[in-house]
């Protein structure tokens, strides 16, 4: 029953298509485990975006490993979730911060892994992909090339696409219709390269400069390839959450009612998770607790309203009402990755106000474009605020929403994404069985 590799045991793993499909085999095998397993207790965790399954059973394995000892008495199953999420080979893996004293290099063109993950990624786009990592290599400065690398960028994602797909991509709501273009799409890509580019040299600065060279806005570009797949990975997370997974934890509920789910998600996993929340069937009141490790979506994601526009919520709006416990947000400000790009890829093209002299972290606090990961769950009434070692202490509120300060442990990481992804800590472990009440 256990994977070889995994330090728990039971486990099991789900992998979904790009269009939430499961793997039948797979589900099959959970649904007929589980009910006779023991297991009172099951954590469901998904990975995030730049996972590929080797690197996701890997964080698995490290963040699972602890639980055994945190609760000894307790009877607890554990699923990994695997789902296609492209990965830039040039980004650190979780919990593998790659920092070197020299910085972060100038990127030329895309390494040869990464263009294999785009080819592998968006079929039937390998000519759009080589136009891509051409422009990027030799960096044109003829008029109108940065233009024409955001139309190839868009093409490539499918900016807006057909159907009910608009609805896993946004992250608000306006009278009921999705807001689901970036903002970062809307305008000329040319501003918004060199906005990227200043937000990367002023990330990658040593603590203290003051001042940087002008950036080069073909760094810029390379981001905004970045941001674009991304955006991509973020309308897949939705899918796979509430076509995917929220259906597979409806059957679970069917098979072994009285097993207690506790979704976990990391980065885009949360979102994953959240809208799993949205896929579940009416009734199903099996899932005791999520919990958002750095989650890379909206921090409205809940909000029935918006500050900035009454017209306007979430996208999960009362989603949280249907856990059976608390929906617990860890959030740190060294996230830089949401404290930083994932705004800046919100808003850049969208905002007058210039980036260079006025940008940093802080502006950015309770912004309109933040993200969960970053300031915790917002706009939300009742949601409660910790420290983690208060939340550690417990018990937290039973119901609702709690912002979780985990700054004191997730703090680890280089530029361009600080501590984004560490996220394999112990005392997180322990905030995933106090969220539950396991044990």
């Amino acid at each position: 029953m256990a994977d070889p590799a995994m330090s728990v045991t039971p486990y099991w793993e789900l992998t979904f298509d790009a269009d939430g499909d499961v793997q039948g085999r797979q589900r099959d095998r959970l649904l007929a485990e589980v009910p006779t397993s023991g297991v009172r207790d099951l954590v469901v965790f998904s990975h995030g975006w730049n996972n590929d399954r080797s690197i996701a059973t890997r964080l698995y394995d490290r963040f699972f490993a602890p639980f055994p000892e945190l609760a000894p008495n307790a009877e607890i199953g554990y699923v990994g979730v695997v789902w296609p999420s492209m990965r830039f080979s040039d980004e650190p893996i979780p919990d593998f911060p790659r920092v070197t004293e020299a910085g972060v290099a100038p990127r030329v063109g895309l390494d040869k892994e990464t263009r294999h993950a785009l080819l592998e990624t968006f079929p039937g786009r390998a000519t759009v992909v080589e136009q891509i990592a051409r422009m990027l290599e030799q960096q044109p400065s003829e008029d109108g090339a940065l233009e024409e690398f955001g139309r190839l960028v868009r093409l490539l994602v499918d900016v807006v696409p057909p159907g009910p797909q608009a609805l896993f991509t946004a992250d608000t709501l306006a009278e009921g219709v999705p807001q689901d273009e970036p903002e970062m799409f809307a305008g000329g890509t040319a501003a918004a390269c060199e906005e990227f580019a200043a937000a990367l040299a002023l990330a990658q600065a040593p603590p203290g400069a003051e001042g940087f060279a002008l950036p080069n806005p073909w760094d810029g570009a390379h981001e905004l390839l970045r941001q674009g797949t991304y955006y991509a990975m973020k309308r897949r997370a939705g899918t796979v959450g509430e076509r995917g997974l929220g259906r597979v934890v409806g059957q679970l509920a069917e098979a072994a009612p009285d097993v207690r789910v506790h979704l976990v998600g990391h980065s885009f996993g949360g979102r994953l998770v959240s809208f799993a929340l949205r896929g579940l069937p009416e009734g199903v009141r099996t899932v005791k607790s999520v919990t958002l490790l750095q989650g890379a979506f909206s921090h409205y994601a809940f909000a029935a309203r918006l500050p900035h526009d009454t017209r306007a919520g979430g996208v999960l709006q009362g989603q949280h009402n249907r856990v059976d416990g608390p929906v617990v947000c860890c959030y740190s400000s060294h996230d830089s990755a949401l404290g930083t790009l994932y705004p800046l890829a919100s808003r850049v093209a969208g905002d007058a106000q210039g980036l260079v002299g006025s940008f940093g972290v802080g502006n950015l606090l309770g912004a309109k474009w933040g993200a969960m990961g970053f300031d915790g769950v917002q706009a939300v009434p009742g949601t409660k605020a910790m420290k983690l070692a208060d939340a550690l202490r417990g018990p937290l509120p039973t119901s609702g929403c709690v912002n979780v300060d985990a700054a004191a442990v997730v703090r680890r990481g280089g530029p361009p994404a600080g501590a984004h992804s560490d996220i394999v800590h112990k005392e997180l472990a322990q905030l995933v069985l106090v969220a539950g009440r396991v044990g």
